[in-house]
């Protein structure tokens, strides 16, 4: 079997309307791709701070700038008039974690997909932003600070509980070459998250959004998937894919990588509940 659960039907655009992208006209191209591509679960999980509720949660400017669409309404469209799973990539926010909860809580979930951008008001993957560059947390220039930083946060998002996907778990190292880029065995951070990682119940994402990125590279990096594995974390797959060409991107890529770290299954998520199935 094969997974696309972190999946956007909204592209990354200004001026996108629901009209466009909440359509059952949508949704089927995105299915279709899947079938295509031998996908057989694929789901939904739109960015939380596209949603106006996710305004009680932070009102950073990052959220005001993309908050225009409605939680329900998403919700709705999802159940009642697609076939796809419906998730939330929700944002883990160091010290907001009850108000995360207050928005999850009572909706239809099949998963909700948990990533690390922020850490406090800075973002680790603004880098070249021009409006942003006062966010940019790649102005600290110290990536020791920034990579530690970075995993403690993860391992923190992991321990809450509050998701049941960890996303692109490695992010913070999406810009490769071009930002400060730590010394050393990189396992001196990913320590730092397998506390939290080992205590949860979280699934570990295996994203190829990463061989599209300026590192070109799968999220997570194979010796951090391995310290997961070996903490009995199971590993959910997904494209992270912002329009229905990037569904199941480098697949091939993904499953020989997998494949080499013996991993044989993949989480298939419904209702928040999971199950392991044969990869491939």
């Amino acid at each position: 079997m094969l997974t696309d659960y972190h999946v956007h039907l909204r592209p990354d655009e200004d001026g996108a309307t629901p009209e466009r992208y909440f359509t059952r006209e949508n949704a089927e191209r995105y299915r279709e791709t899947a079938a295509e591509r031998g996908i057989d679960e694929l789901g939904v999980a739109e960015h939380m701070y596209r949603f106006v509720q996710a305004l009680d949660v932070w009102t950073h400017p990052w959220f005001r700038r993309w908050a225009r669409d409605d939680l329900d309404e998403y919700c709705a469209f999802v159940r009642d008039e697609t076939d796809l799973r419906l998730g939330i990539e929700a944002e883990f926010l160091t010290g907001r974690e009850d108000r995360v909860a207050n928005l999850l809580d009572g909706r239809d979930w099949d998963y909700v997909v948990g990533s690390v951008h922020f850490l406090r008001d800075d973002a680790v993957d603004l880098h070249g932003e021009p409006d942003w560059q006062a966010w940019d947390i790649w102005r600290d220039g110290n990536p020791e600070r920034i990579w530690r930083r970075y995993f403690e946060t993860l391992g923190e998002a992991a321990r809450t509980g509050l998701f049941d996907i960890l996303a692109h778990p490695d992010l913070v190292k999406v810009f490769g070459a071009r930002v400060p880029h730590p010394d050393g065995d990189l396992r001196r951070f990913y320590d730092l998250a397998m506390d939290g990682i080992a205590e949860s119940d979280v699934a570990i994402e295996v994203s190829t959004a990463g061989l599209r990125k300026p590192v070109g590279e799968i999220y997570p990096a194979a010796p951090f998937l391995e310290m997961c594995l070996e903490a009995g974390r199971p590993v959910a797959l997904s494209s992270d894919a912002h329009v229905p060409e990037q569904l199941g991107s480098d697949y091939e890529h993904a499953v020989s990588f997998l494949g080499d770290l013996g991993v044989t299954e993949v989480a298939v998520l419904e209702r928040r509940q999971r199950r392991l199935e044969p990869l491939g």
